[in-house]
Formats: structure tokens, C-alpha cells, sequence
């Protein structure tokens, strides 16, 4: 699945437009890789996504083509938030 898509299914953010966008800016990657939106990810991958100061690492459970608000949070696990600065990024 594509990440971009996969950040709007799981709304960890909530508009493809915008997880395109966030992914393009270098702000999301995977397995400790710097992500572009068209990566494809996949069940056991980390992400990472850096929303201003604050960077969450969340592992990917699993991917659907759709799924209903409350069961959203299923696709993936929270394995960390941490407050940095902005020009820091995981893997630098």
C-alpha cells in the first residue's frame, strides 16, 4: 500500500493531500529511511512522522484499502512520541 494512503486510512493524518505533502518535506520514515508518498509499506514496518516538534514512531499492524474511524487505530501500534526540534529527524 502506498504510505500517503496508508497515513489517510489509519488518520494518523486525516487528508492524502496532506500525508503527501508531510512526505515530501522529508518528515516521514520508514524503517529508518527517509519515505516518499508513492513508498509502499507494509505489515511490521516502523514509521516515523514528524509533526512540528513532536515525532511519533508508530509500528504498522497491518493495511486495509478502508476502514471506519473507530477502527482505524488498529492498523498500527504507537511505539513512541517524543518532543524535538524541528530539524531533527529520526536516522540523523
Amino acid at each position: 500500500m502506498r504510505l500517503d494512503k496508508f497515513l489517510k486510512v489509519s488518520r494518523l493524518i486525516k487528508r492524502r493531500t496532506v500525508a503527501k505533502d508531510v512526505s515530501e518535506q522529508g518528515r516521514v520514515w520508514i524503517n529508518g529511511r527517509e519515505a516518499k508518498p508513492s513508498s509502499t509499506v507494509k505489515a511490521g514496518d516502523e514509521l516515523a512522522i514528524q509533526f512540528g516538534q513532536k515525532t511519533v514512531t508508530v509500528r504498522i499492524e497491518r493495511t486495509a484499502e478502508t476502514t471506519r474511524k473507530d477502527e482505524a487505530s488498529e492498523l498500527y501500534t504507537l511505539l513512541k512520541e517524543e518532543n524535538r526540534k524541528a530539524e531533527d529527524g529520526p536516522g540523523r
